[in-house]
């Protein structure tokens, strides 16, 4: 299993990305608000925490948590808002307060995982009891982009691991022809 290399963070931020999900909407359209609480789990250098942070405004507040502190230090160099607070975590040990975050979100990160239930569960810990997680990552089939085949998580074991760790009501879908989306609540 693999960490995503920092020497290619670039291909995080690139306009094919925006084009293939635009955060912006995506977000709107799963909930996120004025005021919220919003947690990004492997945050690399923003993809998702700029427009986060543009969302939930001066009265939200963006948690931009991941375990490569290259992929930090890229994001702060881009000037993240006042309400966005940068965070190094351990990967099944997230530095923030019990039962704060309203919605979190891991893009490409669950396959990444060496400990999932542990990660899951720490996860869950964050979520307010209302809060939800929604989980992307890729199509387990061979294909040029993403990471080799072995290494991802096939939806079925990844919608698994969700009600292994206590998820309700999970809904599973596809993105597009390399990604799945998997959304659960606390």
């Amino acid at each position: 299993m693999h960490k995503f290399d920092p020497k290619k963070i670039e291909m995080l931020l690139s306009e094919d990305r925006k084009k293939e999900l635009d955060p912006i909407s995506y977000l709107k359209k799963k909930g996120l608000k004025d005021g919220l609480v919003f947690a990004d789990i492997g945050c690399g250098p923003g993809f998702f925490v700029f427009p986060a942070s543009e969302i939930v405004g001066k009265d939200g507040k963006i948690y931009a948590i991941d375990t490569q502190q290259e992929m930090l230090d890229e994001l702060k160099k881009r000037k993240p808002a006042e309400n966005v607070v940068v965070l190094k975590s351990e990967e099944t040990k997230l530095p923030v307060d019990s039962a704060i975050i309203e919605i979190a979100i891991m893009v490409f990160v669950l396959h990444e995982v060496y400990h999932p239930i542990d990660f899951l569960k720490e996860v869950m810990r964050i979520l307010k009891p209302s809060g939800k997680l929604i989980v992307i990552d890729w199509e387990k089939k061979i294909e040029e982009n993403g990471p080799p085949f072995e290494e991802r998580l096939p939806r079925e074991k990844a919608e698994e691991l969700f009600y292994q760790t206590g998820f309700k009501g999970i809904k599973t879908n596809s993105l597009n022809t390399s990604h799945y989306e998997i959304v659960g609540k606390r």
